[in-house]
């Protein structure tokens, strides 16, 4: 094991006194150098769907800091818009989508075999990124969880509370389940088609399961993740898979083993000594520095990160922020986590 990849050997269960590291949303507005890269693709989907350049703010973090890890540039809504969705984006507020809100909008939705046409782009990132990435650089590939692509799918927009698609939910049923049904499917084939193009490890972002509560957090956060990675490890048996169903609470415990997950990302909300004791004896847990301390940095920034270190160091641990870098986030700043980490 000694000579795998640093990231590969954490997944597999082993504890580092350093852990490997990579951020969520690592390639991003916050280095000078992805804005020029964003400015030459002319907006964002344009970049998203450019191999070349997609590949190249992929790149441009690992080059800078030497992460463990590179995690594809993508996003999680270009599911919906291979599905069949009118996906734009609006400057400063974010992405617009077509909706969903009755079982007519379920007839214009494409099935799953046929999402690869327009994402076909993605892949051939994919196979860009695995032949140019350093030797001891793992290739993360991803995808959004069903519900939060639901959720995006229902409103037409990101919500606060995702209240559109609590209402679908709750007064149109069979509508709803339809829509969890198919984003699963098709989330299953987009992540075979990156590992097949050279993605070594995926992550299921799920960044609103926190907004479902008992049951509901059962059935369509928990069992979707698990019929997901069911059936990738069944096509792709030592395929590492990280799940992150943020803000789950209590929830948590459990998820990992429950879903087949051979890593549990947690948010800013968990502490790291609780998630030792709860979450890590299941396996590998990722996470957790509040990505507010990359803007300010400063010596509140090494000492959390020591601190979190230090509180997950006697199981398999990869570091991470609770959520993703921000565009006002200091690049200096990662220079100093890394520092602190790795010493």
């Amino acid at each position: 094991m000694p000579d795998k990849k640093k990231l590969l050997r954490s997944l597999a269960g082993e504890a580092m006194d350093v852990p490997p590291v990579w951020l969520m949303r690592q390639a991003g507005r916050y280095l000078p150098e992805y804005r020029a890269t964003r400015a030459q693709a002319g907006d964002f989907l344009s970049l998203c769907y450019n191999p070349e350049l997609a590949a190249e703010v992929t790149l441009q973090p690992i080059r800078r800091y030497g992460f463990d890890a590179a995690i594809l540039f993508a996003d999680i809504l270009l599911i919906p818009q291979a599905l069949g969705a009118d996906l734009w984006f609006v400057t400063g507020e974010g992405p617009r989508l077509s909706t969903i809100t009755d079982a007519s909008g379920m007839t214009r939705m494409k099935g799953k075999d046929d999402i690869h046409e327009r994402l076909s782009p993605i892949y051939e990132t994919v196979k860009i990124l695995s032949g140019e990435l350093p030797a001891e650089t793992t290739l993360i590939g991803f995808a959004g969880a069903p519900w939060t692509v639901a959720t995006y799918m229902i409103a037409g927009r990101g919500t606060p509370d995702q209240a559109p698609a609590h209402k679908l939910r709750e007064e149109d049923p069979e509508t709803f389940s339809a829509l969890i049904d198919l984003i699963t499917e098709a989330t299953i084939e987009y992540l075979d088609m990156q590992v097949k193009a050279g993605a070594e490890v995926v992550k299921l972002f799920d960044s609103w399961a926190g907004s479902l509560k008992g049951d509901s957090f059962d059935r369509f956060a928990l069992a979707p993740a698990k019929r997901i990675i069911a059936e990738l490890k069944s096509r792709h048996p030592d395929l590492p898979i990280i799940a992150f169903p943020r803000e789950a609470g209590d929830k948590y415990i459990g998820f990992a083993k429950e879903v087949g997950a051979d890593c549990l990302a947690i948010d800013t909300s968990v502490d790291a000594t609780w998630a030792a004791e709860n979450l890590q004896i299941d396996g590998c847990v990722q996470g957790n520095l509040d990505p507010k301390l990359m803007v300010t940095g400063g010596e509140a920034l090494r000492s959390e990160a020591k601190r979190i270190c230090a509180a997950l160091k006697g199981g398999p641990h990869i570091f991470n922020l609770g959520h993703g870098i921000t565009p006002d986030a200091d690049p200096e700043n990662v220079h100093h986590l890394l520092e602190a980490i790795r010493g």
